[in-house]
């Protein structure tokens, strides 16, 4: 049963959650049977987590084993609604596409019959792309493609207003091969949606297109690498209860912390770098944070190249988190394996209540082991959350953190904007009580807050799989940074 102080927190999380699911419901019923079936699809996807916290805000624990019954089930539900979404929605198409052609047969009759003689043409708006390659811009569209009505300046090109006639990813590829053959690689062609909705065509001159480092850059890349490698052994240290930098000479027994804790940072950005190269986008430098709390926030990488479409940024940006993620679970799930009596650290019962999953799992490998007041618990352990934390914090899903970009190519640029805001809300009020909230902060703010770039096909978002993975990956950076309360902690077995 709910305990007096716990009774508030779980009303407002099942108020929350209605009230999330509620308002869904309301934005998709007025676009029919199509917005219902994408409404239920964020139901179904959401549900498991829902029904896990819910559960376990009561007291009952829902066993590994059952999480990912839940995950499965509800995946392969989520993917045959997807099945279905995109069914009705090719047929939907259909029926505008045929629609738009009527509209179109009858206004060119109308005009046939109304205009008068001597009319006077309207000219186009001058826009700052060479006529001669304009008219060969223009010539790229087709009426089995883009079937361009307007031409509007655009920064140094043009934006190109019309109708989208295929499959954005097919379209796409076909209007930039026709472009490449016959300007080469002179300019870049974006396919984004409008403010009103409707797609529309950028072209802009490749001079635009990111720069590489330069060597001023490139260098301070390398110090902030010198520094985070610092960190790393001070913050080691820091666990083993002593100064490093006053006893340097205690090097190698820092060694193996600070060794497990690069090796959690070099995996994520290991990640990135093999999906970047697999999608043949240019990645700069990592630029490492050194922080003595824990050795390192992570790093900031930016992109050197264009990004083809939403589907790569995903793929780049969960790669990261991906990889350093599963070697610091790994870590820690091997530390608790190894963990016994007269292990190297002791721990409080209390350090295993700072968070949702390293609790959980805790539980699950020493059981009993967790009630008393010390916890005896190998290396492993430590490094372990302190990747998870590390993987975490890179995962909110604020401006160009990966969590930020994760949530930009599945949901598009206006969904990341305000999640963006809302993080920045939620870390100031943190900060109240957690300095280390507003580090974050000033990190967002001045460094991370704008979005990515839009990518050149920003239309076509990610499969049904990549979302299932995002809204994965968000879920175990919450259950990561999220306590238990000692209420909660207490029903599951941690602590006295």
């Amino acid at each position: 049963m709910f305990t007096t102080s716990e009774t508030p927190i779980v009303a407002a999380i099942v108020l929350v959650a209605f009230g999330i699911l509620s308002w869904g419901f309301y934005r998709a019923r007025p676009y029919g049977k199509l917005g219902i079936l994408a409404w239920l699809q964020s139901v179904v996807l959401i549900a498991p987590w829902l029904l896990f916290f819910g559960l376990f805000a009561t007291g009952v624990y829902i066993n590994i084993v059952g999480i990912l019954f839940l995950l499965v089930f509800s995946a392969g539900i989520y993917i045959y609604l997807g099945r279905q979404l995109r069914q009705l929605g090719q047929d939907e198409l259909l029926r505008q596409r045929a629609t738009e052609k009527l509209a179109a047969a009858e206004t060119s009759a109308a005009q046939e019959v109304k205009q008068p003689t001597g009319t006077v043409q309207l000219q186009p708006e001058i826009v700052p792309i060479p006529e001669e390659d304009l008219n060969v811009i223009k010539s790229v569209f087709g009426i089995d493609t883009f079937f361009a009505t307007e031409t509007i300046a655009y920064q140094e090109g043009a934006i190109f207003k019309g109708n989208l006639r295929g499959e954005a990813e097919v379209v796409y590829k076909r209007l930039t091969e026709i472009l490449q053959e016959r300007l080469g690689d002179k300019y870049r062609l974006f396919l984004v949606e409008n403010t009103d909705g409707k797609p529309v065509v950028i072209v802009l001159p490749s001079r635009n297109d990111p720069r590489p480092m330069t060597l001023a850059q490139k260098v301070f890349a390398v110090i902030l690498l010198v520094a985070t490698i610092a960190t790393s052994l001070e913050a080691a240290g820091i666990l083993l209860n002593f100064d490093f930098v006053a006893n340097p000479g205690r090097f190698a027994e820092v060694l193996p912390i600070a060794a497990g804790i690069i090796t959690i940072l070099v995996a994520h950005e290991i990640g990135h770098w093999v999906f970047a190269r697999r999608h043949q986008v240019r990645l700069s430098w990592p630029y490492f944070l050194p922080a003595v709390q824990i050795g390192s926030f992570g790093a900031i990488t930016r992109f050197e190249s264009q990004i083809p479409n939403r589907k790569v940024l995903f793929d780049i940006a969960l790669a990261g988190p991906a990889a350093g993620g599963i070697v610091s679970l790994l870590m820690l799930v091997a530390g608790l394996l190894l963990s016994h009596s007269g292990s190297m650290f002791q721990l409080p019962n209390e350090f295993f209540q700072g968070s949702i999953l390293v609790g959980s799992l805790a539980r699950v490998v020493l059981g009993s082991a967790l009630q008393s007041q010390i916890v005896d618990v190998h290396p492993l352990v430590i490094i372990g959350w302190l990747g998870l934390v590390i993987t975490a914090l890179n995962l909110m899903p604020a401006g160009q953190l990966d969590g930020g970009r994760i949530v930009q190519a599945i949901y598009g640029r206006k969904t990341a904007g305000r999640t963006t805001f809302a993080t920045l809300i939620l870390l100031g009020l943190v900060a109240l009580g957690n300095p280390l909230a507003m580090y974050w902060v000033i990190v967002i703010l001045f460094l991370q807050r704008g979005l990515e770039r839009p990518s050149l096909n920003e239309i076509t978002e990610p499969d049904d799989a990549r979302a299932a993975l995002g809204l994965l990956a968000l879920f175990l950076m919450i259950a990561t940074l999220l306590p238990l309360t000692p209420g909660l902690a207490g029903r599951l077995g941690i602590g006295g």
